[in-house]
């Protein structure tokens, strides 16, 4: 089965099951699950049994993560795994002085041009920053990609963690061991550490952000105060069901990223031959609008954690490996409040991205596709125009809804790393730091020097 016959197999209305974090089950034949045990001595329909394990198999129940895949034949039938060649020079996985550079300075990127040469996700992938090691199974990385063509007769293995997959244009036809998903811009997917997937591009030219995360999975986050609902409700993730396809495929070719490094090994058969399974170790999609934001209804403006939809965390509570936060479309109701975003410096690093629409803190520069990074303690904000319009409309502004907008960040509590091209990249937008230089002094209290003098009257000041 060639790429255009895995691509016009994709139906448009595909079929998902519901739920975060559940025991699922598929079968593409009835009967091809083993009943009442997970390895039989022979499986239904001759199939082998397969267990892909994303936890140590003794982490806490709650915690443990696993899938059975039956399929036709097992992953294990191919040949040696080999450099990929001509080498990969934009991946990183583990992040030092050799690789990456340190800054403080506030950075931001224009959309990148799609390429016109023919570029699939793999190649199409790029590094930006990160922190951390793939090897050590603690950091994360931030990655973009542009593409243009589909995958051809070969199929993605991440070995060093776990894709959050934010496409910005152009739909994604995935097809991954466990079925097909879609993914639309305004979605997100999520595709786990070791799952062997293909991405095909019904649009053509696409864009969009990656996040990986080192050793940790991403779960919902806990709710807190706000009780039982509200945010990312699990009944909305979707989990593909089973789909295979078989017969031969000479010259098939796995390309495996292992250490920041690709590699490829050939095999005679497809390897999404995967007949039925189950477990809670899967590749999940989930649609950003259905997300349920809340805010400030008197005062102030809410930190943006409230708008988390999913979190990798640490060993610290509270502390995030990486959040994934979203500023959808929602109403503005405080009184007497500056309500943009306000003025910051953060221990934690800001990773942000536009899928459409524009941002309520920046009226100009920030577009669809671009990205900026304000990372550990590095001062950003509203920009000048944000500012000065949102002052001018004083204390009686009234309800105002922000519309047809999808910004995100990724947030970390590790310091990132910038790699050397994301830093010398053409697509660099090196007057950034001019949006705020235009912000004045609006101070109307006393000038005074150490003399309690008044610089404004030259005279003493009572006290």
């Amino acid at each position: 089965m060639e790429c255009s016959s895995r691509t016009s197999n994709f139906p448009s209305d595909l079929e998902y099951q519901t739920g975060f974090g559940n025991h699922f089950s598929s079968e593409a034949i009835v009967g091809a699950l083993p009943q009442g045990q997970n390895s039989p001595l022979i499986c239904p329909f001759g199939l082998y049994a397969e267990q892909i394990s994303g936890t140590s198999f003794t982490s806490p129940r709650k915690l443990n993560q696993r899938s059975w895949l039956y399929r036709i034949k097992p992953s294990v039938t191919h040949e040696p795994f080999r450099p990929r060649m001509p080498r990969h020079e934009k991946l990183v996985s583990e992040f030092n002085q050799s690789n990456s550079s340190a800054t403080p300075t506030q950075l931001r990127w224009k959309p990148v041009e799609i390429p016109e040469t023919p570029t699939d996700f793999i190649d199409g992938l790029y590094t930006i920053c990160g922190a951390g090691s793939s090897y050590l199974r603690h950091g994360f990385a931030i990655h973009m990609y542009t593409a243009n063509k589909s995958m051809e007769n070969s199929a993605f293995c991440n070995a060093d963690g776990d894709f959050l997959i934010v496409p910005q244009k152009g739909r994604l036809w995935i097809t991954t061991e466990c079925g097909r998903l879609q993914v639309c811009p305004g979605e997100i997917v999520i595709l786990p550490q070791g799952y062997r997937f293909a991405v095909d591009l019904p649009d053509g030219p696409s864009r969009g952000y990656v996040a990986e995360t080192f050793g940790t999975h991403l779960q919902l986050p806990d709710l807190g105060p706000i009780g039982a609902n509200g945010l990312a409700a699990p009944r909305d993730f979707l989990v593909p069901v089973a789909w295979y396809g078989d017969g031969s495929r000479p010259g098939y070719t796995i390309v495996q990223k292992y250490g920041g490094e690709l590699f490829t090994a050939k095999q005679d058969f497809s390897p999404f031959n995967v007949v039925a399974w189950h477990g809670n170790y899967v590749p999940y999609k989930y649609d950003l609008s259905k997300f349920c934001p809340y805010n400030t209804v008197l005062m102030d403006h809410s930190d943006p954690s409230i708008n988390t939809v999913l979190t990798a965390p640490t060993d610290k509570p509270g502390v995030a490996l990486l959040d994934f936060v979203i500023f959808p479309p929602r109403w503005l109701v405080a009184e007497h409040t500056f309500r943009p975003p306000y003025y910051h410096r953060n221990c934690m690093s800001e990773f942000m991205g536009l899928i459409y629409g524009g941002y309520e803190a920046k009226a100009d520069g920030f577009h669809p596709g671009g990205a900026s990074l304000h990372s550990c303690m590095t001062p950003h904000g509203p920009d000048t125009k944000t500012f000065e319009a949102t002052i001018a409309l004083g204390n009686e502004a009234g309800p105002h809804r922000i519309a047809d907008t999808m910004a995100f960040m990724f947030e970390s509590c590790l310091v990132p790393r910038v790699c050397p091209w994301a830093l010398e990249s053409p697509f660099m937008d090196h007057d950034y730091y001019q949006c705020w230089i235009g912000l004045k002094s609006h101070f109307s209290g006393l000038s005074m020097n150490e003399d309690n003098v008044d610089l404004q009257k030259g005279k003493p000041i009572e006290r």
